[in-house]
């Protein structure tokens, strides 16, 4: 009986160090682009047209480019509507923004004009939290470079509305 309860004893021992010793299996934590925030990203990014009196095309886009929130400002060309999409699509999948590309291209890197998704016109960056993307925001319809400063203005809102 002594021993077996010795066997027992060790063999439950065993089981614990065993336990003790497996790595935990967990799954990340991720903050995730709601569009009520999307919502207020466009409208910083809107204000800022407006005041420069630029009508574009803002799209925004989660960490999958998969859309949560697409604004037409009105008399802004139908070929603006893709484009802000792609843009904020290639932001979101490289994490970088945009201009990076075309950037790029500019210097002589033309291959980065065949990488899938790439999109070498300034107008989408990336929307990140804690150093890590939860979406993008691409704008078409004035210049690449305006459109870059509309996206930006909306991006750098991002603390301001967090702190609501």
């Amino acid at each position: 009986m002594m021993m077996r309860m010795k066997q027992l004893w060790c063999a439950a021992l065993l089981v614990l160090l065993v336990c003790e010793a497996a790595p935990v299996a967990e799954l990340a934590t991720k903050k995730a682009l709601t569009l009520e925030v999307a919502k207020q990203i466009a409208a910083a990014s809107g204000q800022f047209a407006r005041k420069n009196r630029w009508n574009v095309v803002i799209a925004i886009v989660d960490d999958g480019g998969h859309m949560v929130y697409f604004e037409r400002m009105d008399g802004v060309q139908t070929g603006s509507i893709q484009v802000a999409i792609r843009k904020a699509e290639a932001a979101a999948a490289f994490k970088r923004p945009t201009r990076v590309f075309e950037e790029a291209v500019a210097g002589g890197r033309t291959v980065l004009v065949s990488l899938p998704g790439g999109m070498p016109f300034e107008g989408g960056v990336p929307i990140s939290v804690a150093n890590q993307v939860i979406g993008a925001v691409g704008v078409s319809g004035v210049t690449a470079q305006q459109d870059g400063m509309i996206a930006t203005a909306g991006v750098d809102a991002l603390p301001k509305i967090l702190a609501r």
